[in-house]
């Protein structure tokens, strides 16, 4: 199991990154990237911080902590700017906040997403066929929540990105412990959204390709 959307008590988390990264390598997980929520009023002190606690943990445990963040409800202009002072700070794992159906996020969000540097489109919503070619040409993840409310519109994700061939995670967007997704409930949040089974298995290979791909913290 690979997660790359989750969140410690650096931002609307409940727990420290050493906890977090326990209870799921408890569960078997392979990486988890820790994403919390982030503009410009904060990553300069989240980003160093993650990769503090990464170089100490990932020395000791099985699961490896992937240093990422999320920007959340930034105006779409800034977006793109914000990516890159993420990436520059060391971020492993960019993230954005997408047009999610349960929050009032900036119309044109998902598109100066897809056209910064990022890695992965959160819970992107009503995603245009237009915007998920982009992120097919880009090699940018969509997501496919298991949150709540984000969770809505996974099927019309699902449908853009086999229409496109957009690449595909599966994500918790955890919060608190119950969060976690198991084997068995991430591939329920696959198969709901449509996918066959082998498609289910291909999002598991999408993730580990782009964690084989990241960066390492030295």
């Amino acid at each position: 199991m690979i997660d790359l959307h989750t969140h410690t008590f650096f931002s609307d988390g409940a727990l420290v990154p050493s906890e977090h990264v326990r209870r799921v390598e408890q569960m078997g997980y392979q990486a988890i990237a820790v994403t919390d929520h982030a503009d410009s009023s904060n990553i300069d002190i989240l980003i160093p911080h993650l990769i503090r606690v990464a170089r100490d943990l990932n020395g000791v445990n099985r699961t490896q902590l992937i240093v990422g963040v999320e920007l959340t409800h930034v105006p779409p202009p800034l977006i793109g700017p914000l990516a890159a002072q993420s990436r520059a700070l060391g971020a492993q794992l960019i993230v954005v906040h997408g047009e999610t159906p349960v929050e009032p996020v900036l119309p044109g969000t998902n598109r100066a997403a897809l056209e910064a540097d990022i890695d992965l489109l959160a819970h992107p919503g009503f995603i245009t066929e237009e915007e998920a070619f982009l992120a097919a040409e880009k090699g940018i993840l969509l997501e496919l929540s298991g949150r709540k409310g984000h969770s809505l519109t996974n099927g019309h994700v699902a449908k853009m990105a086999q229409k496109t061939g957009a690449l595909l995670a599966i994500n918790a967007d955890a919060h608190a412990p119950g969060d976690f997704l198991s084997v068995e409930m991430a591939e329920k949040v696959g198969l709901g959204a449509g996918l066959s089974v082998e498609q289910y298995h291909q999002v598991r290979r999408n993730m580990k390709q782009l964690v084989a791909r990241l960066v390492p913290i030295s």
